[in-house]
């Protein structure tokens, strides 16, 4: 059965970390660019990272650059988006995709459970 796995998420005071990890099983994630994405309450699912397979090309949403870093160990089967100086606005549930091949294309096959990410004092 193919499958991604968020963890990580919890709850972090404003500007705080968080370390955000993507764990594929059924399929190796080396052949795979893989995307992040989050979702708060009300508002539209949105892009916030993508990682190529060999990890060589990465884009971050304009409100999470500088601030995140997306990265990956294909060793470990698994992505990572680390997560530093957050803010309130960065609550949301953040889910990882497989793209349908090693670029960031948009076209995103598999998606995990999501993990929730909760930024308050």
């Amino acid at each position: 059965q193919l499958q991604l796995v968020e963890s990580g998420g919890g709850l972090v005071q404003p500007g705080g970390s968080l370390r955000l990890s993507c764990a594929a099983s059924g399929f190796t994630l080396d052949d795979y660019a893989i995307g992040w994405f989050r979702q708060a309450p009300g508002k539209e699912r949105e892009g916030v990272s993508c990682i190529s397979s060999s990890g060589g090309v990465t884009y971050y949403a304009g409100s999470v650059k500088g601030r995140f870093t997306v990265s990956r160990d294909n060793a470990k089967n698994t992505v990572y988006l680390q997560m530093n100086s957050l803010k309130p606005e960065d609550t949301a549930v953040y889910y990882c995709a497989s793209e349908g091949g090693r670029l960031c294309l948009g076209q995103y096959k598999y998606w995990g459970q999501g993990t929730q990410v909760t930024v308050s004092s």
